[in-house]
């Protein structure tokens, strides 16, 4: 295992966003999971900035549609996955790291009976185990930040794409270089290991054969959704404790700050790509 790997895990073994909080809120405001619904649990599962609009976003620049295979890079919970087979009738594989988000990726689905259409399973995005130009997309959300070799993450996207297929996906960037300090702290609280620009980001697309159809530059709306967020965790964490469920480390919250206040600034941010694979 490797060290990106093991802090990756350990962050999301951690994360207050767990299959065990989302199934406490929602029997606490319904009193059973009888009959729950996709867009009940959505409230919940959504992990990723912008919520559910943001989905619709990837899968309109992805070209998501009925019965289209799609891959999603970095999976979670499952909840993109699930809005996508819900919503748009698609066939959706997760690709995750941390077998206890799987796990509980797995419990989710269940409970909204999409199965039959969904399935998150545990591997490596640098080694995709799917084969070669099966799939009609590829999708990931503020997740390739993890990833030591992004350009590998490029190159297996491109590999189980068919010609003509999309990948389309948000990440975090920088604007002007972190100092030393502020690199180690986001390392440590939020096991961001690849902080890179948007223009080495097309670069590496490039490299792998990709054509680059759109670069959205979301550092503005990036800097209300996560102050938004930071809210939202600081009250997660205490509602968690209550819960007995995972509820972040100490480093979480601070990177977390610091991370605000830097979008805010500009000095980093987060951009959508959207890139071909040439028929």
């Amino acid at each position: 295992m490797t060290n990106a790997t093991e802090q990756t895990t350990g962050f999301y073994n951690q994360h207050p966003i767990s299959c065990e909080i989302i199934v406490s809120k929602l029997r606490a405001s319904r009193g059973h999971l009888d009959g729950l619904r996709t867009e009940e649990l959505s409230v919940h599962d959504q992990d990723h900035y912008g919520g559910v609009a943001a989905n619709d976003v990837l899968a309109k620049c992805a070209h998501i549609g009925h019965d289209s295979k799609v891959v999603d890079f970095c999976a979670g919970l499952g909840g993109p996955a699930r809005y996508l087979a819900h919503h748009y009738d698609a066939f959706v594989t997760g690709i995750e790291l941390t077998p206890a988000r799987v796990t509980g990726a797995a419990e989710l689905t269940r409970l909204v009976r999409l199965e039959d259409r969904v399935k998150v399973i545990e591997g490596d995005v640098t080694n995709v185990p799917l084969p070669s130009g099966s799939q009609d997309a590829v999708v990931s959300q503020e997740a390739l930040l993890h990833v030591p070799d992004i350009a590998r993450v490029f190159a297996e996207a491109h590999r189980v794409l068919r010609p003509g297929g999309r990948f389309a996906f948000t990440n975090w960037i920088v604007h002007q270089p972190l100092s030393a300090a502020d690199g180690q702290l986001l390392w440590d609280g939020m096991a961001a290991a690849t902080l890179i620009s948007i223009d080495r980001h097309a670069e590496l697309l490039r490299s792998v054969g990709f054509e680059i159809e759109a670069i959205d530059n979301e550092t503005d709306a990036w800097g209300v959704v996560l102050a938004e967020r930071l809210r939202m965790y600081q009250k997660l964490r205490s509602e968690a404790e209550s819960a007995g469920t995972p509820s972040g480390h100490d480093a979480f919250y601070k990177s977390y700050v610091l991370f605000v206040d830097l979008v805010q600034k500009k000095r980093m941010g987060g951009a959508r790509f959207t890139a071909l694979k040439a028929t």
